[in-house]
């Protein structure tokens, strides 16, 4: 299906608006999975041309996605990988894990961004960050499509990893989402150690139900991120 390759319209905006030279894209991968972490990536990019096919990992085949990350890595000005594990997620809550992952990634960096263009509809970073975020921003913006690649790349084979030592559960095919195979290891075989103890499928699964973590916080109601309005963007 064609798609419109991404641009860097919107780091044109931020450098004629704000003054920012240095912009980092922002993407994650893995929040709606049963197990292993959430990954976000930070790329930076400038306003060079992108290598050909670039845009939202999701639109690209497994083959293909692998090819251009490996020529991403490469190309970027500079980029870096945070995530949040099961028990940070279980701990915290998604958008405060969310929030710890681009943390991580951002200030792996090395050199500190003077923007962000975050790929989605709300600022789970805020403060200090100066944050622009952009609805379908892996498809339409050149540095968070980039982020978008390297992301998915980097956590499939996390999981690919991880799933040599739980070959049941077919980490390297589901990636920790859920799937017919995932499923059905689960009921046979209840979580590994890098499930999502606070998740809801635990509780269609009567023998690991007592595994089951209490959420101590709900979603949406994790503290206020400081500085989401205080940019005029």
């Amino acid at each position: 299906m064609p798609y419109e390759p991404p641009t860097h319209r919107v780091e044109r905006s931020l450098r004629a608006t704000t003054g920012a030279k240095i912009i980092a894209g922002v993407d994650e991968v893995g929040r709606g999975a049963w197990a292993g972490p959430v990954t976000v990536c930070a790329a930076i990019t400038g306003l060079r041309r992108p290598p050909e096919g670039l845009t939202d990992s999701k639109l690209l085949t497994p083959k293909r996605r692998t090819e251009l990350a490996t020529e991403l890595v490469s190309w970027v000005t500079a980029h870096a990988l945070g995530h949040a594990s099961p028990e940070e997620i279980d701990d915290l809550g998604m958008t405060a894990a969310l929030r710890l992952a681009a943390g991580r990634a951002l200030e792996a960096l090395p050199v500190r961004p003077d923007a962000v263009i975050l790929d989605g509809k709300h600022d789970y970073l805020g403060a200090p960050w100066r944050v622009r975020t952009v609805i379908k921003g892996d498809q339409s913006c050149v540095a968070v499509s980039a982020a978008s690649v390297i992301a998915k790349v980097q956590r499939d084979k996390m999981m690919a990893e991880l799933g040599i030592d739980h070959a049941h559960f077919d980490f390297a095919a589901n990636v920790g989402y859920p799937s017919p195979v995932h499923r059905a290891a689960l009921e046979e075989w209840g979580p590994t150690p890098h499930h999502r103890l606070s998740w809801a499928y635990l509780d269609a699964l009567p023998r690991w139900r007592h595994l089951k973590k209490a959420r101590t916080w709900v979603e949406g109601s994790v503290p206020e991120i400081e500085g989401q309005l205080g940019f005029d963007f």
